[in-house]
């Protein structure tokens, strides 16, 4: 059931003002078969099919409707698969009642593709895209990017998965059966009220140290349950929530493989039996199911700072999802295994052919970028304390100019907390972490970093980007960005 523009920014805005509803009068009840993204297939050329921002009442919570938004649906968007080599088309439309943006997040794209904040669709209003693909294959995403809203527009659906395949690529020999042995999987957590209505309210500590759900969604749905084959299966993982820092395992401690990161293959499979992954961050893996069903699980996020312990931690920890076993451990989803399903691998390769190897020069310059989070009541109201370098983000200034295809290296570090630092435009190589060498085989390339301590990056942007279309850097705990943790970049 659709609503109209007014309803749904009337509805938001009640849910608002009730956070003392928070509670569980509707029962989250998880165990639902996982629903599989439809996809909008953009491979091939063709013509420019329309994507819009629309709202909607969608049933999340069992007895329950709650308003939503999504990109050609209530909630979320369908899976976009491009081609590198081509340019993928298509027309960005807008039935809200305020504006919004399509940010390509992870693509490799000028400044004016990029969809950032200066690349606003106000209501009733067409953009038409073309993307020029040019990167190697990999799982990305697109999220709603304007300006001190993108935190609500993406925690109501405005968000989505991307995928770029490349034809030209040699056979990786990974799982490739979209939704059998290749499955998505966008990772949130949310609060319900107790009408069961999906409710964004941040304030105070959820404002300072982003906004922490009690209900894990994937796809959309709460805890579901994936049916897979008896074999390797690979799962690209997004994590799309607000804030939450996600620390997976599998319930029965398998082991399994990771093979992509953010910005594509990894050399060779990483083995491991945990996996952390940061808002914003994307990850591959390939997980043996011969061995039977069981249930992925997260430790809780301690990514509190300075407000982990006390009164204000405890308020934090008030939004945690439901232990399943000690230390608050909980549950993410399910697998069962469908011995009618095929697997189509059997082993993994020692070798992922097709995997990205690192192409920057010499570095030219240094840059340091230091998050911070100013502290005081001003802050906890969402007077804007958040800054980069002690500038809060500021839609007229341009805060640093780079040089086309001039390497760098970036110094970032955090304040108070772990921060994901994102740079739009590109991907870069983690050298290094708290003053120790990163091996780029367990990491490949990324666009997203988290950052405790200091982090020094190897940037180079080889896409363009004027004053008028700027790229961002940003942290991408979605609420410090929208009070100001972020900053814009030139590329010419």
């Amino acid at each position: 059931m659709k609503l109209s523009r007014r309803q749904f920014i009337g509805t938001a805005t009640a849910a608002f003002a009730t956070p003392a509803l928070i509670g569980r009068a509707i029962a989250a009840t998880g165990g639902r078969d996982l629903p599989i993204p439809d996809v909008l297939d953009l491979r091939g050329g063709g013509g420019a099919p329309t994507l819009e921002a629309m709202a909607a009442r969608t049933k999340i919570l069992e007895g329950a409707e709650s308003v939503t938004v999504g990109y050609g649906q209530g909630f979320l968007g369908p899976v976009i698969r491009m081609n590198r080599g081509e340019t993928a088309r298509l027309n960005l439309g807008n039935r809200i009642k305020e504006a919004v943006t399509v940010h390509w997040h992870g693509m490799h794209i000028d400044g004016a593709q990029d969809g950032g904040p200066h690349s606003p669709v106000e209501t009733g209003g067409v953009l038409e895209a073309a993307l020029d693909i040019d990167q190697p294959a990999a799982t990305l995403w697109y999220h709603s990017h304007i300006h001190q809203r993108t935190g609500i527009q993406v925690y109501y659906g405005l968000a989505g998965m991307l995928i770029i395949d490349d034809p030209d690529a040699p056979d990786s020999g990974l799982p490739q059966t979209y939704g059998v042995d290749d499955i998505p999987l966008v990772v949130q957590d949310r609060v319900f009220d107790r009408g069961g209505q999906m409710l964004y309210a941040p304030q105070g500590p959820t404002l300072m140290m982003g906004y922490r759900g009690s209900e894990i969604l994937v796809n959309g749905a709460i805890r579901p349950k994936a049916s897979v084959p008896a074999g390797m299966v690979r799962l690209r993982i997004l994590n799309g929530s607000n804030a939450r820092i996600y620390h997976f395992a599998f319930e029965d401690g398998r082991r399994f493989h990771q093979v992509a990161s953010d910005g594509g293959l990894l050399p060779v499979p990483v083995a491991m039996n945990s996996l952390t992954l940061a808002p914003a961050e994307r990850v591959e893996i390939v997980v043996d199911f011969s061995a039977g069903a069981t249930r992925l699980l997260s430790a809780p996020d301690s990514n509190m700072g300075m407000m982990g312990g006390g009164m204000m931690g405890g308020m934090m920890r008030g939004a945690s999802p439901e232990a399943v076993a000690d230390g608050g451990v909980f549950e993410v989803m399910s697998f069962a295994v469908d011995n009618s399903r095929t697997a189509a691998v059997t082993t993994l390769a020692k070798t992922l052919a097709g995997a990205p190897t690192p192409e920057f020069g010499a570095p030219v310059r240094r840059r340091r970028f230091a998050l911070n989070m100013g502290m005081g009541m001003g802050m906890m109201r969402g007077g804007g304390a958040m800054a980069i370098n002690g500038e809060s983000m500021d839609m007229a200034v341009i805060n640093e100019e780079l040089r086309l295809g001039e390497a760098e290296i970036w110094e970032v570090s955090a304040d108070m907390m772990a921060h994901p630092f994102h740079v739009h435009g590109t991907s870069f190589q983690v050298l290094s972490r708290n003053g120790r060498k990163v091996d780029y085989a367990t990491t490949g390339l990324k666009d997203v970093v988290l950052v405790e301590g200091t982090a020094e990056l190897l940037v180079q942007v080889n896409r363009k980007a004027d004053a008028n279309q700027p790229f961002m850097f940003h942290c991408h705990i979605l609420e410090h960005e929208d009070l100001g943790m972020m900053g814009q970049f030139t590329v010419a």
